[in-house]
């Protein structure tokens, strides 16, 4: 890439209805910064909730990625958690359902804008269940030597450097068991090993009310041209309307009913952590 090229880059990084992917400051590879946490052992069960799902990535150890200058970034949901060095593993506890998974390789931290990416290692959306384990296995030179079994084999994460392998692959010797935690530490800072649920809850629900505004306007138009639809009279702006219930409408309001009731329950269980007192 032309300095010129990497200079319009960084300047996009400041301008604004952008989203830029970047991770300055948390890219160092294990070439400069080796992985130095804790042998592999699962979470206590105790320590995650059995009505979401656990997701653990994992990174085998090769030459390649031992003299890595920096590492690849991973994102869940658009939102960036880690980046990944040579013979490490780490974990994210997710909400339920769809989650969209996406690695970028940075330079000097920068790695895309917008629908562009310098270099888009792997784009993949994987449906997780309640109480469910997976493992990410990532390796930019081999592959499992199995295709994970629930997965169609043209799945994104069937093929390429990232791919979901079984817990007994992921088991065996020289896979996550040989690898090392994924420290946060001032070189590489990471917001991964914790729950990430909330902040998929809440994109699920942005979501949603997007997929049913959409829904709502087509709605409309299908009502206006099966003639159940009044226009607004040229006196009174304000007017006008379908003449039936609107059935996206019925869904606005109950995916917002929802949305209300899961704050609150947020609200009562902090309130119920820091030892508050919650009267409602």
């Amino acid at each position: 890439m032309s300095k010129r090229t990497l200079l319009a880059l960084s300047l996009l990084v400041f301008g604004s209805g952008c989203t830029v992917y970047q991770s300055i400051g948390k890219s160092v590879g294990s070439f400069l910064h080796p992985v130095s946490g804790p042998d592999f052992v699962h979470i206590p069960d105790d320590e995650w909730d059995r009505d979401n799902a656990l997701l653990y990535f994992y990174r085998t150890h090769s030459q390649w990625a031992a003299d890595e200058i920096e590492a690849p970034s991973v994102y869940i949901d658009d939102h960036h958690y880690f980046n990944i060095r040579n013979d490490s593993y780490t974990w994210l506890e997710v909400s339920p359902g769809e989650r969209h998974i996406a690695m970028r390789r940075p330079l000097l931290g920068l790695e895309g804008l917008n629908s562009f990416s310098l270099s888009l290692i792997a784009d993949a959306t994987l449906r997780v269940e309640p109480g469910q384990i997976y493992y990410l296995r990532y390796n930019e030179l081999t592959e499992p030597e199995q295709i994970h079994p629930d997965l169609d084999p043209e799945h994104p994460l069937a093929e390429g450097d990232l791919q979901l392998v079984t817990r007994a692959y992921a088991m065996q010797a020289g896979e996550i068991v040989s690898t090392q935690f994924l420290n946060s530490d001032l070189l590489a800072p990471n917001h991964a090993a914790t729950s990430i649920v909330e902040v998929n809850e809440d994109i699920d629900y942005e979501r949603s009310l997007a997929a049913l505004e959409e829904e709502r306007e087509l709605e409309i138009e299908r009502l206006k041209e099966e003639g159940r639809y009044e226009s607004a009279p040229w006196y009174w702006p304000f007017g006008g309307g379908p003449t039936v219930t609107l059935e996206a409408e019925r869904k606005i309001r109950k995916l917002e009913r929802d949305y209300a009731a899961l704050e609150e329950e947020r609200e009562r269980r902090e309130a119920a952590e820091s030892g508050g007192w919650w009267f409602f």
